[in-house]
């Protein structure tokens, strides 16, 4: 009868060898996945974090731009200048306007922009309706609260947007110092109002948004513009609220305000 040889003892070893280097293959190829994994992970919140917004922000200030351009040439093509006009002499001062009334937007419509010349001078973030996110605040843009007054009203005329992400436009708004100018640019003008404050909520305290923030038994009589962001950056757990005070409103007609100069302190 035939029998089997039982192995070597270098023949085990070998099998040992070649079973110990599948192991230590296999933990290799788990640790570089995971290492892999890692990276991506860490590249995702890199580019949400820092990456994206910079792309973001670049593209929603060209967008915003853009549609200033689109404006003062709609207004250049239905105002042409006179060519013999002449200035008036003893012409008296210009007295403040009252600011055109403006129609409720529609959820995610684009009305207006904003630039804030503290935050440089080309920063500008278009501003829609409603303050959804999917809709308006992670399409790069400004939401305006709905119910809330529209830009130069009696009340108050309350805006959103996001401070990490997206374009993160209101990244900077804990950088805002008292008399800094805020615009609100639509088709027919600018709204210039002044910072005064800021103020840190808890997320459930929205009486911020009311017609005068924080008091529900006054009747309104001022103008305010309300802004409202994350606090901390990164985090859920408050709202950071700068408030301001309407100055005037400038007509196209009368060219850019003053208002939009440069920060230079």
């Amino acid at each position: 009868m035939d029998t089997v040889a039982e192995p070597s003892t270098a023949t085990r070893r070998g099998g040992r060898r070649r079973a110990h280097a599948a192991r230590v293959s296999i933990v290799v190829v788990v640790g570089e996945i995971l290492i892999t994994l890692g990276v991506l992970a860490l590249l995702y919140v890199a580019w949400q974090m820092w990456i994206g917004d910079i792309i973001y922000a670049a593209q929603a200030r060209e967008e915003g731009q853009a549609l200033s351009e689109q404006w003062a040439a709609e207004y250049s093509a239905a105002n042409p200048t006179p060519v013999d006009s002449a200035p008036m002499e003893d012409a008296a001062p210009p007295q403040p306007l009252e600011p055109p009334l403006l129609e409720q937007p529609a959820d995610a419509e684009t009305f207006a922009s904003i630039r804030i010349p503290r935050f440089g001078a080309d920063y500008v973030f278009e501003v829609a309706g409603g303050t959804s996110r999917a809709r308006t605040l992670d399409t790069v843009r400004v939401g305006h609260y709905d119910g809330s007054e529209m830009p130069g009203q009696v009340g108050n005329f309350a805006l959103a947007a996001h401070r990490t992400t997206f374009g993160a436009p209101f990244n900077r708004i804990a950088d805002l110092k008292v008399g800094d100018a805020i615009v609100i640019e639509t088709r027919d003008g600018w709204y210039t109002y002044r910072f005064r404050n800021h103020q840190y909520v808890v997320p459930t305290q929205v009486d911020v948004l009311l017609d005068v923030p924080q008091k529900p038994d006054v009747p309104a009589e001022g103008r305010y513009l309300t802004m409202t962001s994350c606090s901390p950056i990164g985090s859920l757990a408050e709202r950071i609220v700068a408030y301001s005070v309407f100055e005037n409103y400038t007509p196209r007609a009368e060219g850019e305000p003053t208002s939009l100069a440069s920060v230079t302190s």
